[in-house]
C-alpha cells in the first residue's frame, strides 16, 4: 500500500504543481524550490545492437519540458525535481531512414540518491532505452506509460514497477 500511495502522492504534486505560475511556495520545510525552467533533451545516436537492432538517431520535434527543482542536498545538487511538458521524439533507423514518433510528455517526480541511483514516479508516457541485461524490460526504445515507478541504479540499470500502463518497444516501429 505504501509504493501505492507514493504513486498517487506524487501523480497529485506534479499535476497541482505543474499549474503554479512561474515559482512555486517552500515544500515540506527542505529549501524553497525555483523557478520552473526549461529541461531540454538533447539529440542522441546509438550504434546497432545497443538498444535496437540496427544504429537508431532520437531527436526531440517537439521538446516543451521543464523542471522545477523542490529541494537541494547541502552541496547544491538535486535531491527532488518535478518535470513536465510535451515531448515529441523522432525515433530513426539510420540504416533504413525508416521513422516513428514517440510520445513522452509525461510527468515525473525524480528523487536522487546520493549514490547516483535515482527514482522516477511518473504518469504518463516517458521513453526509456533499456540495454541488453540491464533492467526489467528487454533490449530496446520503450514508450512506458501509466502510473509506474523507475528505479535507476548508479550504473543505470533500471527497474519499472507498474501501478497500470502499457509497455511498447519503439524499435519495432522503425524496424
Amino acid at each position: 500500500m505504501r509504493f501505492t500511495m507514493s504513486i498517487v502522492v506524487a501523480s497529485v504534486v506534479a499535476a497541482i504543481v505543474a499549474t503554479l505560475p512561474g515559482t512555486a511556495s517552500a515544500a515540506g520545510g527542505d529549501t524553497a524550490p525555483g523557478a520552473w525552467e526549461p529541461a531540454p533533451q538533447a539529440a542522441f545516436e546509438l550504434p546497432a545492437g545497443a538498444r535496437c537492432d540496427f544504429a537508431v538517431r532520437v531527436e526531440p520535434i517537439v521538446d516543451e519540458v521543464r523542471k522545477l527543482t523542490l529541494a537541494t542536498y547541502p552541496d547544491g545538487s538535486p535531491e527532488r525535481e518535478l518535470f513536465t511538458g510535451a515531448l515529441i521524439d523522432r525515433v530513426t533507423n539510420l540504416e533504413t531512414g525508416a521513422t516513428s514518433t514517440a510520445d513522452a510528455s509525461g510527468s515525473a517526480l525524480v528523487v536522487y540518491g546520493t549514490d547516483g541511483s535515482m527514482t522516477w514516479y511518473v504518469t504518463g508516457p516517458v521513453l526509456l532505452g533499456f540495454r541488453e541485461n540491464a533492467g526489467s524490460l528487454p533490449k530496446g526504445l520503450w514508450i512506458v506509460d501509466g502510473q509506474f515507478t523507475v528505479e535507476f541504479t548508479p550504473t543505470f540499470e533500471k527497474t519499472i514497477t507498474m501501478l497500470h500502463g502499457t509497455t511498447h518497444n519503439v524499435c519495432t516501429d522503425v524496424d
